[in-house]
């Protein structure tokens, strides 16, 4: 009986395919706390990097330069305004939660308003839940102090990662597209799937944001909400939370309005924000979000949950892409091992 024997070869590749594994897993494994700094670095690589290419290759700029000139623009445009607004925030919400009376005082009101309303009576108001609720929220200050650190370490590392990646940016893109085992369309959807992804999510996001956030503050300005520069922050804010969105916000807000407030002012605070701050969101989405990337709602709200739990803040760009590379690598199989591929590529494009 004749035995047949695997090829040395076939081998030879899974041995090196198990150690290049292992290897990733270990070096990952070590690194993760750095992860966040990575993936700003890719997403800044990304969408920086056609104007990179027209400064280094049309305008004969040295790279070094040019990679500090984006560190630079990273730093003015990005990191001092995020660094101004969690200032601004923390003393706010410091200065808003130390007026513990006033804050009882609007409880004890909206407890009341809320005693013999349908759907809002079976909500749990009591003492006990608000207490358990505090606990809650203060276990999560140990981290937040935590993740301060982390963030600065990483955006160290995010400046120092994209610098070697733009100034090696031609070598880098070579060496991957080599090292992908698939043809050139292949390739070239990925290619088209991860640039859509993080430009639509990095640009599209903190566009939203802004916008909501700015509607919700006149808004709040308008029918005479307190602190509503604070709260219009924090509703742009809340625009990234999947499902409920802005909600989480104006929604206590406006009940607040109406057991402390006029009924007047209150119905007009509501309907503000229902047709206004809910409404500017499906706006963007058809306008200014669409010529970005017209990414999928499903893959937005269920990409987010996945990427906070994996990435933090950043999973709000990573984790879509997560969830839509499943569809690319059903195609890149169907390219690839599908019966009736066309071979010819002589039509297809080089990444740009």
């Amino acid at each position: 009986m004749k035995y047949k024997q695997i090829n040395n070869n076939s081998i030879n590749q899974i041995m090196l395919i198990i150690i290049i594994v292992l290897i990733l897993i270990l070096v990952f494994s070590n690194l993760l706390y750095y992860l966040p700094g990575f993936l700003g670095a890719i997403t800044l690589y990304i969408l920086f990097r056609k104007s990179y290419f027209h400064l280094t290759e049309v305008r004969r700029w040295k790279k070094s330069l040019a990679s500090i000139f984006f560190i630079v623009l990273s730093i003015v445009f990005i990191v001092l305004p995020l660094w101004a607004l969690i200032d601004y925030l923390i003393a706010q919400l410091n200065s808003f939660l130390g007026n513990r009376e006033e804050i009882i005082e609007k409880f004890n009101m909206l407890k009341e308003y809320m005693a013999d309303k349908p759907l809002l009576r079976d909500i749990d108001m009591s003492d006990a839940a608000l207490l358990a609720f505090l606990q809650n929220l203060t276990r999560y200050v140990p981290s937040i102090l935590n993740s301060v650190a982390e963030v600065a370490v990483n955006i160290i590392v995010t400046l120092f990662v994209l610098y070697f990646m733009q100034v090696h940016a031609k070598k880098m893109e070579i060496t991957i597209y080599r090292a992908i085992p698939f043809s050139r369309m292949s390739k070239q959807e990925i290619w088209d799937e991860v640039n859509m992804m993080v430009r639509s999510n990095a640009l599209g996001i903190p566009i939203l944001g802004f916008f909501q956030g700015i509607v919700a503050m006149i808004g709040y300005w308008i029918f005479g909400v307190e602190s509503y520069i604070l709260l219009g922050l924090l509703t742009g804010i809340a625009s990234i939370i999947p499902i409920l969105g802005t909600m989480t916000i104006y929604v206590p807000i406006c009940l607040i309005a109406f057991a402390t407030g006029s009924l007047g002012n209150a119905i007009g605070l509501t309907l503000y924000c229902f047709f206004l701050v809910g409404g500017i969101d499906n706006i963007l989405r058809f306008t200014i979000l669409k010529t970005i990337g017209n990414v999928p709602p499903m893959i937005t709200v269920f990409g987010v949950l996945l990427g906070l739990n994996l990435f933090g803040m950043l999973g709000l760009i990573f984790g879509p892409l997560i969830l839509s590379s499943i569809g690319v690598l059903v195609k890149v199989y169907s390219n690839e091992y599908g019966k009736g591929i066309v071979r010819d590529y002589t039509h297809r494009r080089r990444i740009p």
